[in-house]
This record gives C-alpha cells, structure tokens and sequence, in this order.
C-alpha cells in the first residue's frame, strides 16, 4: 500500500460570518496528482492557504479540523514551516522580486556559497554568494520546463508567461519537495506550453512528488491527474479517480448545472469595412513580448482576436499602444495619428486597456470594489462627481455604489458587498472588477488581455458573453489577446496570429484549428 502524504481531516475556516470551508477531508498519496476544481470563491485558495501555513490563516482565528503531513500533525505557522518540511507553492499571483534576475529568484534563500582565498587565509566566516553556481542551478531547473530562458533576464523586464515559468522551476529546484502546490499555472500558458507543463508534472510525479493541480482547465485536469477533487461553496462535493469520471460530470459538480462552452451562433458577415484603428511598422520594447515591424487594421465594430504563443508578441501590442512600453511606428486611431508612449493619450481618445497583470496595472488591491471600478471613468471621464454648494466637485457615493452594485449583479462577482477591499477577492473575482472598468469607461475601441484568465468554467462563458453583449448593443470595437484558440473561436469574427513580432495570418473562427495551429509555428499556407 502506498504512504499517504497528506491527510486533511474535517477542515473548517470561516473569515468572521462568512464560512469559506466546510468539514473538508482529503488524501494524497506520494507520487499522485491531485486535480483541485471549483468555482471561483468555492475555497480552494484558501485551503491551499492553510495548508502552506499563509499568515492570513493565523492572523484570521486560525482554522478547525486537523492536517498531517508525511506521518505527522502539522499547523504550519508560515510558509518556511511549510517549506521546510517540504511543500513548495506556486501562487496564481506573482512572489518574485522585481529587480531580480531569474535565476536569482529561482534560488532566493537557498544560494550557494563560496569563500575566497583571502577569508580563508583570515579564518572568516563569511562566505561570499556563488553566482555561476547559483546560475548553473537555476539553468538546470528551467532546462525541465523546455523554455528558451537564461536564467539572466530581469523579472521586471519580462511577459506575465516567462514570470509564470520562474515560479515554477523556482519550486523544482527545491531538493526537498514532497508536495507541489500549483494554483493556476497554465493560466496565462498557450496551449503548447501548457503541454510542456503537464509533460513536466509528469515526470515529478514520478520521481515521487505529489502534486496539488489547481485549475479552470478541465482537460488538463482529465489529462494529467490521477484523481479530481471538487469544492462548491466551501463543500467538498467529492473525490474520484480521474479515469472514471469525465468534463460534463466534473462541471456539473462544480457548479449544479450545465455549461455550453461551443461558440454558438456566429457573427454576422457583414462587418463594417471602415477602419477604427490602423497600425503600421509598429515596434515595441516589452521584453519576452517583443512586437518589430507589425502591420494590422482593425475593423470598426468587430472582435478580433489576437493568438499566438507565449513571447511571440501578441501580449506587447496592447501594451505599446495604450503606452505602457516603449513603442515606435505609426497608429492611426479614426484616421488620427495616435501619440505613442503617453499613457493619457489612448484613454483620452476612448481607448481602454484590461491588462492581463491585473495586480500589477489593473488594480488598487487596498481600495473598494466600488471605487476600483469607477476611478478610471472618475479620472479620465470626470464622471461620479455632483457639485456641493454649486461650487465644488465632490464624489457622487451613491452613483458611485449603484454602479458597482450593477456590475456585482451582471458578473456575478462573490463579494461580501461593493465595500469590500478588492485584495480580499479570489483571483478570478478581481479579474470580474477590471472587466467592470472597462465596461464603466464605456470605451470605443477596448483591448482585453487574457480576459478569462483565473477564471472557472462558468465564469469564464459569463465574462466571454459579456464582452459580445457589448460589442453587439454598443458598437464596441473589441480586440481579444488570449493564449487559448478556442476561446477566441467563440467570440471573434476574425483571429490574428503572432508570430515572431508581425501577423502570420488572419483567419475566420470557423477555420480548422490545424490552420491555427500552422501559424503560431511558422508554416505558411499550403506547407504541411
């Protein structure tokens, strides 16, 4: 008989009224992976919270119920309890310092070390970090992933994919895991490189390590896991062997009713031909995301998709237009020259941007739900305001909190009430507020990156539903980057494909997803 690992008894947390898990009990056997589903707010973060010993377990009452891990009870009291015994977590949010280069993140806090002739001649006891080592120890770990990483890149210079790949060699390299936490790991990953990951989970497991696979994915979780677990409003609905269950039963479970994911009734062919945004020779600086010499026009009114892998540029575009990174080239917006590199520019002329860094550009993490969504329009739009007296210009609370009480409803985002601070939200109900902005701002032109990322598969129809309501009822032109082809085939009236900086080729939805796929690797039409 295999050696449980992890055993998790009748576990219960509540945050003040709010109950978030409910008499959760679960194994995992060394060497097994596990598959962790359920909707957004279903309590999956924070049971893995509790497991890796976060402080806001601790400093929030604790938890009841008890966990035991390689034959002991364990109550970790932070995360180095928890890697010390042998837990490793890759969190859905970024912990990697910015100013850092890679391999110095993959190795921060476990550094090799030398000493150099003069403190040993001087009997001192201080030893100098090895940085060869420490890169050759890093390079290592990343050869396991298969991605075209250094090691020497600068964390803040680089696409939310390759901080996502940091993470996790940052954790293989760790020689005493036993226990891999991964929450949302292929969330920001093309489909490609989501293989590469689940080929990497495979060969862990097999060296022993057990796996804890968070994710929306659900043929990822049919593909790799020996098991699924699924979480529903705190409950742990059940826990089956993965090869006797299937996609349908799982979401069912997940969330009590049946999802239609196809892309259902096409758009209309007759698009407008007028073009609202024309690029030319378009270069930007992002790095790992790296746009030279792009030319695309984007058509008044429509959807369109931009695809590709991971570090081929299609993340840079947004970026560079809306200012974000150093951009060059001409944009036309409305038969206008568009000033690049002056973040004001775009949103003064009605252009708005969800970025796929929610944490890092989308969100004040410590203000309110409500202010969250409204500040944008409160900013650029000088909306939310009422005069005082007829003279001064003060904040308009109650239209400010009938907004976002509109736009809690519509997205169906799981909060305690618009006053909530939005750090307190799930991943996926933060992702839910910036796609609020953005609606709030009533955009002409609005660029959405990676709009479903983190997001569970009822959610997700939710949020892809939305963008073409508003596309459909108010003209909305709406350019989608997303790592995942078939979201875009549901929505987009055509799909642009990035490869190596320019467009590859546009195609309609309805082309074959072999035609797709040629494109992100190069081949041209009528290659094979």
């Amino acid at each position: 008989m295999e050696e449980i690992l992890l055993k998790i008894e009748n576990l219960s947390k509540s945050f003040g009224e709010n109950t978030v898990l409910k008499d959760v009990n679960l194994e995992l056997k060394a060497g097994e992976i596990l598959g962790l589903v359920g909707e957004n707010g279903a309590g999956k973060s924070t049971l893995m919270k509790i497991i890796f010993g976060m402080d806001v377990i601790k400093e929030t009452g604790g938890y009841n119920g008890k966990i035991y891990f390689d034959g002991k009870e364990v109550n970790f009291l932070s995360p180095f309890d928890a890697l010390e015994a042998g837990i490793g977590m890759v969190h859905q949010e970024f912990s990697l310092i910015p100013g850092f280069e890679v391999n110095e993140n993959i190795v921060l806090n476990r550094e090799s070390t030398k000493k150099s002739m003069t403190e040993i001649l001087l009997g001192n006891d201080l030893n100098r970090i090895d940085k060869n080592q420490n890169l050759e120890r890093a390079t290592k770990a990343i050869s396991k992933l298969g991605i075209d990483m250094t090691g020497k890149e600068q964390i803040n210079e680089m696409s939310v994919a390759y901080k996502q790949f940091t993470e996790i060699a940052r954790e293989i390299e760790r020689e005493k895991t036993k226990l891999l936490v991964l929450d949302e790991p292929t969330a920001v990953l093309t489909e490609e490189e989501a293989k590469i990951l689940l080929s990497t989970m495979k060969k862990l497991s097999e060296k022993g390590i057990a796996i804890i696979f968070i994710t929306h994915r659900l043929d990822e979780i049919m593909k790799v896991s020996d098991k699924v677990t699924v979480l529903r409003d705190g409950n742990l609905i059940n826990t089956v062997a993965t090869k006797s269950t299937n996609v349908n039963e799982i979401t069912e479970w997940m969330i009590g009713r049946k999802v239609n994911l196809s892309s259902g009734d096409k758009k209309k062919d007759d698009l407008v031909k007028e073009n609202i945004l024309e690029i030319k020779n378009l270069w930007v600086d992002m790095p790992g995301e790296t746009v030279k010499d792009l030319t695309l026009e984007i058509r008044k009114g429509e959807i369109l998709g931009l695809g590709g892998m991971a570090g081929q540029g299609k993340i840079g575009i947004a970026n560079g237009i809306m200012g974000l990174c150093k951009a060059g080239g001409e944009v036309l917006y409305k038969s206008e020259s568009l000033v690049l590199n002056n973040p004001k520019e775009p949103l003064n002329k009605g252009i708005f941007f969800v970025s796929e860094d929610r944490k890092g550009v989308g969100l004040l993490l410590d203000e309110s739900i409500e202010r969250n969504i409204a500040y944008p329009t409160m900013e650029i739009k000088k909306q939310f305001f009422k005069k005082l007296f007829g003279l001064f210009n003060v904040i308009d609370d109650k239209s400010v909190t009938d907004n976002a009480k509109k736009y809690i409803e519509k997205l169906e985002i799981k909060c305690m009430n618009e006053k909530q601070k939005v750090l307190e939200l799930s991943g996926g109900n933060q992702q839910k507020v910036c796609m609020a902005k953005a609606f709030t701002m009533e955009p002409e032109l609005l660029f959405v990156s990676e709009p479903t990322r983190g997001i569970d598969i009822g959610a997700k129809q939710l949020v892809l539903d939305t963008l073409k309501e508003y596309n459909k009822e108010k003209g909305t032109t709406i350019v989608v980057t997303s790592s995942e082809i078939e979201e875009l085939r549901s929505i987009c009236d055509r799909i642009a494909i990035i490869n190596e900086g320019k467009v590859e080729g546009i195609l309609p939805p309805t082309a074959d997803i072999l035609e797709f796929g040629k494109l992100m690797v190069g081949v041209k039409e009528g290659e094979k």
